[in-house]
């Protein structure tokens, strides 16, 4: 639950306030003035502060700017009476987020108080984003219709609206933090922050302060209070990836989160209290990991309560002409260029490859092919594949040696007649020539084979 700081020096006011808080469904916090208040801010995790600007030993001002040198995060409503107006409005220029004049109506109090935690989650979201460098904000679009897909996407849905943690098992690159993001989105965790961290991509020293925080003063550098990856996702949801490379001695750590739902910043006097969704993902064997002693077996199983398989590009090839489809138009509206086309020989060589980086490996091929293609029509001539790879992958597996030696002809046929046709920049007849065939035998392969 959200906890609200009251920092008011009349009895009947702060019991009236601390009534009127509990019923709404927070967690009122008392502090009988300013220096009380002030300590409070920095001892206990607050998420607003109600202050009265007239308060004894510290002021309502100075408790603004504790809570600004603190965590700017945090809102501060200023209480105030008729005639110290100018001063609230002053408040307001240093950072608090809005005044309220005493007598006032406790509904309208209220709106403020929720407009106040609506800006902040804002606030929060806007912070991660830019930290992220992500453009990526709503709901997901998962691209596919195959059954192994659609199998995902039905115990997305399923998990989605519980409090179960999950875990995402997949290959590099198969888009398992768009999976993560549709299973916040979906859940009741929506309007709260989505928080990724990778666990492989920072050292192993510093991903203990990007998860938990630290206080000011913990080590040589720490300037001032940080706020950890857990404590920003408070109310929503946190996203571990690649969590089989975390350290061992940190997995313990993880473990309390789960189980007590309590963190402690690096320097913290005492652990506090975070609400969140944890969703991890590893591209690794992490039962292999578990039996080898390099990832705790009691963790595996609290994180492997519903655990979910993304299958990897090449498992669903029916996927890839839809996937294609939308990375063309993505990247041409983002190079601003004219909306194109695949033809027939480069969706079939796209269909044919073996996609080991996955569906981030076919949209990295796209996007490349959209800024070579000058025209409207993207040909196997744009698309950056490994040749060779991709003629061995097509072959069939099964059949007999009739029918994979004709298959065998039509790749390498379709590759020499497609680089004929580049090197005489389309000319048909200088390229029958080179290719020792009549013109309308070349014509009747290039029908043949689809080759545009």
């Amino acid at each position: 639950m959200e906890s609200i700081l009251i920092v008011e020096d009349k009895e009947s006011m702060a019991a009236m306030l601390k009534e009127t808080i509990e019923t709404a469904g927070y967690i009122p916090i008392i502090a009988k003035d300013g220096i009380e208040g002030i300590k409070r801010i920095k001892e206990e995790k607050i998420d607003l502060v109600l202050t009265d600007l007239k308060l004894p030993k510290k002021n309502g001002m100075d408790v603004l700017m504790a809570v600004k040198e603190e965590n700017p995060m945090i809102p501060v409503i200023m209480m105030s009476a008729y005639g110290s107006v100018d001063v609230a409005v002053r408040a307001i220029k240093e950072g608090a987020f809005d005044f309220i004049t005493k007598p006032f109506d406790t509904d309208h109090l209220m709106h403020l108080i929720k407009k106040a935690r609506e800006n902040q989650r804002l606030m929060t979201e806007n912070t991660l984003l830019k930290e992220e460098f992500s453009s990526v904000i709503g709901m997901p679009k998962i691209i596919g219709k195959s059954e192994k897909i659609t199998e995902v996407a039905k115990n997305i849905q399923r998990v989605a609206p519980t409090k179960t943690t999950v875990l995402l098992l997949g290959e590099s690159g198969t888009g398992k933090e768009l999976f993560a993001r549709a299973i916040h989105c979906l859940s009741p965790r929506k309007d709260y922050p989505f928080v990724p961290i990778n666990c492989a991509a920072i050292p192993r020293e510093l991903l203990e302060s990007e998860l938990f925080g630290y206080e000011k003063g913990s080590f040589t550098g720490a300037e001032m209070r940080r706020l950890g990856k857990f404590e920003r996702a408070d109310q929503g949801t946190i996203f571990l990836d690649e969590i089989a490379e975390m350290d061992i001695s940190l997995q313990a750590k993880i473990m309390r989160v789960i189980q007590e739902g309590e963190v402690e910043r690096i320097g913290g006097v005492k652990p506090f209290t975070v609400d969140v969704r944890i969703i991890a993902a590893t591209n690794k064997d992490i039962g292999k990991a578990v039996a080898e002693g390099k990832f705790r077996e009691d963790l595996f199983y609290r994180l492997s309560v519903f655990p979910v398989m993304v299958p990897p590009l090449r498992e669903r090839l029916e996927d890839v002409p839809s996937l294609v489809e939308f990375f063309t138009k993505k990247y041409a509206a983002e190079t601003k260029t004219t909306e194109k086309t695949v033809s027939r020989d480069a969706l079939g060589l796209m269909m044919k490859y073996p996609w080991k980086g996955n569906v981030r490996e076919l949209e990295n091929t796209i996007e490349r092919a959209v800024i070579l293609c000058e025209g409207n029509v993207i040909t196997a001539d744009h698309i950056s594949l490994p040749l060779a790879k991709a003629s061995l992958s097509a072959l069939p597996r099964e059949g007999t040696l009739e029918e994979v030696s004709k298959e065998a002809v039509r790749i390498a046929e379709t590759q020499r007649i497609r680089k004929a046709l580049q090197e005489t920049r389309g000319n048909k007849s200088k390229a029958a020539e080179i290719l020792k065939v009549s013109y309308k035998t070349l014509l009747t392969k290039i029908k043949e084979y689809g080759i545009e």
